[in-house]
């Protein structure tokens, strides 16, 4: 299969062309099954074997600053494996020029399991939500005609769309397509939590107690396993003075939407620091406290958040379950990372 392959691309550089072949025997390690008490996803996952050279290139695209006006920032860097493909140096997103942005860069994992996307919903695409970051100002600040020229001067894109698509030709629709189904493998199921599920481990003590206080008071909003309903919530934290942000009410201009953000996984937790839309938490137990003692009492908060005092003993058991989400195969999965495409 690969001599043929080889042969076939033999204009390629070595390098560059072991690098495809090492890329594509660790995305055959990619299994698109899923845990029979995961639900079905929304939109079809990748297929390793078929898909190999369009999540390569996806892969090579998410993480090149190529793809930035100064092809100073990639995806990447706001998404960073090693942080649950989230960020934790700073609590607002940084772009080029080190542009500050209004919003925590979210984790992104199990993606094919949502369809509206950002914390607002102001996507309704994976691949229209790629967009977002290439073109706005304080993200990468770029052009879609001028990310497609840089990448067709480039001395090894061409060949790469080539060996994807059968043609050199690159389209911006290419491209949000190849980044979109590399990052629809970005799936976790590997957390201590799953293996609870198919029975091969079994909780602590104090993990069951956290598990129990999960289902009574969490489970509504960050439902399980995916840890997310993929709605919109008023979780109680008031608007920044400064960022002003009023959420998805950006979005749909409805009164009802205000204070309205996407519900985040809690897989990785542990890794996704700072939290909430703002980061404007550093650590997991005040998050919880935020829950348990400074909920923000609004009558169009639900009761369910309302009924969430908990002891500082509850409250160490509910962390010590959140810590079991943490899933280290997906933090540290060789077939995520790559090498950067050199000039």
């Amino acid at each position: 299969m690969f001599s043929d392959f080889i042969a076939k691309h033999e204009g390629i550089q070595v390098r560059n062309l072991l690098l495809i072949v090492l890329s594509i025997l660790l995305l055959m390690g990619f299994r698109a099954s899923i845990p029979d008490y995961f639900p079905q996803p929304h939109h079809p996952l990748p297929d390793a074997r078929n898909d190999s050279m369009l999540i390569y290139l996806g892969k090579q695209l998410f993480h090149d600053p190529i793809l930035s006006r100064d092809s100073s920032i990639s995806c990447a860097s706001c998404h960073s494996q090693y942080n649950a493909f989230a960020h934790s140096d700073h609590p607002l997103s940084h772009g080029i020029n080190d542009r500050i942005g209004k919003r925590n860069a979210p984790a992104l994992m199990n993606l094919a399991w949502l369809d509206e996307f950002m914390w607002d919903g102001g996507s309704f695409s994976l691949e229209a939500q790629t967009l977002v970051p290439l073109t706005t100002d304080h993200e990468m600040d770029n052009d879609p005609n001028i990310i497609v020229t840089k990448l067709q001067q480039h001395s090894e894109y061409p060949e790469y769309f080539l060996l994807t698509f059968g043609d050199t030709t690159i389209t911006i629709a290419r491209i949000l397509r190849a980044i979109a189904t590399f990052e629809r493998t970005l799936i976790s199921k590997n957390a201590k939590y799953d293996s609870v599920m198919q029975g091969i481990a079994t909780f602590t003590d104090q993990e069951s107690r956290g598990y129990a206080l999960f289902k009574q008071h969490c489970n509504t909003c960050h439902t399980e396993p995916l840890f997310t309903n993929g709605s919109f919530a008023n979780n109680g934290l008031p608007i920044d003075t400064v960022l002003n942000d009023v959420g998805r009410f950006a979005i749909t201009h409805d009164s009802s939407d205000i204070r309205h953000f996407k519900v985040p996984t809690l897989r990785n937790l542990l890794y996704s620091f700072p939290y909430m839309h703002d980061g404007r938490f550093k650590r997991l137990r005040d998050v919880i406290k935020h829950y348990s003692q400074n909920i923000d009492n609004e009558d169009e908060l639900s009761d369910i958040l309302f009924s969430l005092r908990l002891s500082d003993n509850q409250e160490t058991d509910l962390l010590a379950f959140l810590h079991a989400l943490t899933d280290k195969t997906f933090i540290f999965n060789a077939s995520y990372s790559t090498y950067k495409v050199t000039q």
